[in-house]
């Protein structure tokens, strides 16, 4: 046995999941569920949670999405936030569940009103998808901002897009570009063409085209498909030394 596997006489929860944690990112899946299991049983809902994604992704145990759909429901209901943003991707997915949209926004909502970054940045992206009933895009920018406030590219692009086709808030291509750009900085491909596409068109900017097609052949080499467009728009009217500007620019670190 493993020393760390060894019953202690008073264990400490806090140690036991440092340890798990450990063997889990060295990718020792079955040692960290051997440590989990005891905890989940006991009632810490962040083991449930580790236990419940383990066996819904096959994690150094079989696959086994029921009790992993369980595990998660047990520990988003004792309040785990993880657990909360897990359960709602599986909903959405249909993974381990029949798909559910109502019930993912429901999990992804709890897990918001937590902090959770990811799960307001989805939270928001489902109130201001089109295919969603329950539209809103004014609470759509709320989430938004608080998942940028952590960090969260996606949202401070979509925080552009809001203002840029006036939803949930007025129109304003300045604000858009603010948003766009810090996005871009941080690596987003879409922010990256939405930002090109405003330099090439003056769009709540200042018109400058060197710097437009750098964010486009940045945003090109991160596959993002609406930058081509634009691309091959600013190369026709740029000299050769101004596309070689771009592409040097292109290649500085963000």
């Amino acid at each position: 046995m493993k020393p760390w596997l060894t019953p202690a006489a008073d264990p400490d929860p806090v140690e036991i999941m440092g340890k798990a944690g450990l063997a889990a990112d060295s990718g020792d899946y079955a040692t960290a569920i051997s440590l989990w299991l005891p905890l989940a049983h006991a009632g810490v809902a962040r083991a449930q949670n580790n236990i419940g994604a383990c066996l819904l992704n096959g994690l150094g145990t079989a696959r086994d999405s029921a009790t992993g759909i369980k595990w998660l429901t047990t520990a988003a209901g004792n309040g785990d936030r993880i657990a909360q943003r897990n359960l709602a991707a599986a909903y959405f997915k249909g993974e381990g569940v029949p798909p559910d949209e109502q019930e993912a926004q429901r999990y992804y909502g709890l897990a918001a009103e937590q902090g959770d970054g990811e799960a307001q940045d989805m939270l928001s992206w489902m109130l201001a998808d089109g295919d969603n009933p329950g539209l809103d895009y004014g609470l759509s920018l709320t989430w938004a901002k608080a998942a940028a406030e952590q960090g969260v590219a996606a949202s401070m692009t979509r925080i552009g897009m809001l203002y840029h086709n006036a939803m949930g808030v007025e129109r304003d291509p300045a604000q858009a570009a603010v948003w766009w750009r810090k996005a871009a900085r941080l690596g987003d491909a879409d922010a990256q063409a939405m930002l090109g596409a405003a330099l090439q068109l003056g769009a709540g900017v200042i018109r400058e085209p060197i710097q437009a097609l750098s964010w486009l052949i940045r945003a090109k080499a991160g596959g993002n498909l609406l930058a081509f467009n634009y691309y091959n728009g600013a190369l026709a009217s740029m000299s050769p030394e101004d596309v070689a500007e771009a592409e040097t620019l292109a290649r500085e670190p963000l």
